[in-house]
């Protein structure tokens, strides 16, 4: 019975704290430690980075306008956000909840109808609402990449 934008934030909250479901008792080593052999950035600890950034472009850079700063935005190499040796995972999940704050905080100010603001990309031209899902869709695909990395890690499993 709660309206559009409570369900999407519900929705978008629920997957967040999935991500760090995901990641509890697990050791520094462990969250660092690639299981997959095409995909050696795809560590428990890369992912939480990843989502902190994906939180921050599509909020912050996309939505409000602000400059495009972070790993994705650098001439580095590519998924440079989820480049994080021997960054702690706890470090790693404060900065993504301070991330979804922020990201929070943003959605509460503004009209799900409301576009986003920065010209140089073209994905900025959605409106929040479309943001929000996307957000949505894209913290429950990494959620679910978290549950496959941690079951090959160390075999715990769980809401998938």
């Amino acid at each position: 019975m709660a309206d559009e934008r409570t369900q999407l934030v519900g929705w978008l909250d629920m997957q967040r704290a999935i991500i760090h479901w995901k990641c509890e008792g697990l050791s520094d080593a462990d969250a660092h430690r690639s299981v997959l052999p095409a995909s050696p950035l795809m560590t428990m600890a890369g992912v939480v980075s990843h989502m902190r950034w994906v939180e921050h472009c599509w909020f912050e850079v996309l939505f409000l306008g602000r400059p495009a700063e972070g790993p994705q935005f650098e001439d580095g190499p590519e998924d440079a956000d989820m480049m994080v040796e021997g960054i702690p995972l706890t470090r790693l999940l404060e900065e993504y909840d301070r991330q979804c704050v922020v990201s929070n905080e943003i959605v509460a100010a503004h009209s799900l109808d409301d576009v986003g603001r920065h010209p140089d990309f073209r994905a900025a031209a959605a409106n929040l609402r479309w943001m929000l899902i996307h957000m949505v869709e894209e913290t429950a695909r990494h959620a679910g990449h978290l549950d496959a990395v941690r079951e090959l890690l160390d075999g715990k499993k769980g809401y998938y």
